[in-house]
């Protein structure tokens, strides 16, 4: 029984990191931007966050690195799709050869490197309580903030008025436009802010999750985040949940793996991707209920008159 508590408990954490991923580009993809440097982002992030909390022994300190990274090259992808209309499926795509490649350049030297010794939580001190405290009190922070920020979200989109403004550029930005709003400037700021959440799962995989650098790291999921959302049907909660989901078949294939399971190793690791293409090709089947939560302007260039 004691295995199930620790297993769930390595649910979260490693469905935290798909979560803050997909909810950043949920956010701009509700501003009609899509993202698919979302892979890149994060290794570029890992990398700059893993480096910073080497040589300052502070994790706060690379997580700030992640996040401003996967700012900063978020804030390039942007300037190039929203203000000089390339496209933003191939930008995106670049995005994430670049991230691949100056990652693994930057990262050489720190292949063998070791951070200072992990912090060890035990909220409320339930850390030792039965079943409830290894799977639920043993968390990182940001974990938390992860299901902290969904509920963010859902109050943001649906009870504000930014959150209103925010949609209405994703279904009609020329509607919005007339009516006064910069809408360059709102998908500019969304793509930087989900650009900085990419950044922030990037350093919780490296500082956190794993914790090490090894290049390539990120494995496919940036794009399993991208999946998501489409998975998630456009709402964070659902988009929270197929994360965890997703998270916990990767758990599973590492948990069969450890058990010595007869199932070949390399269709154990194939898991959570198989998992990815079904749960697609099954939300694919219904095309009109993908069109009536999809931002309508999504993928399409915005033009000033």
């Amino acid at each position: 029984m004691e295995v199930y508590p620790l297993l769930f408990a390595s649910t979260l954490s490693a469905g935290t990191v798909l979560a803050l991923a997909a909810l950043g580009l949920l956010i701009n993809e509700k501003s009609g931007v899509v993202n698919l440097g979302a892979e890149g982002m994060m290794l570029c992030a890992a990398i700059a966050g893993f480096a910073t909390a080497v040589h300052t022994g502070s994790d706060s300190l690379g997580f700030l690195a992640g996040m401003a990274v996967g700012a900063l090259l978020s804030a390039a992808f942007g300037w190039l799709v929203i203000w000089l209309n390339a496209n933003q499926y191939a930008t995106g795509l670049a995005l994430t050869l670049f991230g691949a490649g100056f990652s693994a350049f930057v990262g050489t030297g720190y292949v063998q490197a070791r951070l200072a010794e992990r912090p060890r939580f035990n909220w409320l001190g339930m850390g030792d309580v039965p079943i409830i405290g290894p799977a639920l009190m043993r968390q990182h922070p940001l974990v938390y903030f992860g299901i902290a920020l969904t509920i963010a979200l859902i109050w943001m989109l649906y009870r504000t008025r930014v959150g209103l403004v925010l949609r209405a550029v994703g279904e009609s930005p020329e509607s919005a436009h007339a009516l006064g709003y910069p809408v360059r400037r709102i998908r500019m700021l969304a793509v930087i802010s989900g650009g900085a959440l990419c950044g922030l799962a990037g350093g919780f995989l490296s500082l956190v999750y794993t914790p090490l650098w090894v290049e390539g790291m990120v494995a496919g999921k940036g794009w399993i985040a991208l999946a998501l959302t489409t998975f998630g049907t456009w709402r964070p909660m659902r988009v929270l949940l197929g994360a965890y989901l997703f998270g916990g078949v990767t758990m599973l294939q590492f948990y069969l793996q450890s058990q010595g399971s007869a199932i070949p190793s390399q269709l154990l690791s194939a898991m959570p991707y198989l998992a990815t293409v079904v749960v697609l090709a099954l939300i694919s089947r219904n095309p009109t209920w993908i069109r009536v939560n999809m931002p309508a302007s999504l993928g399409k260039p915005f033009y000033p008159g």
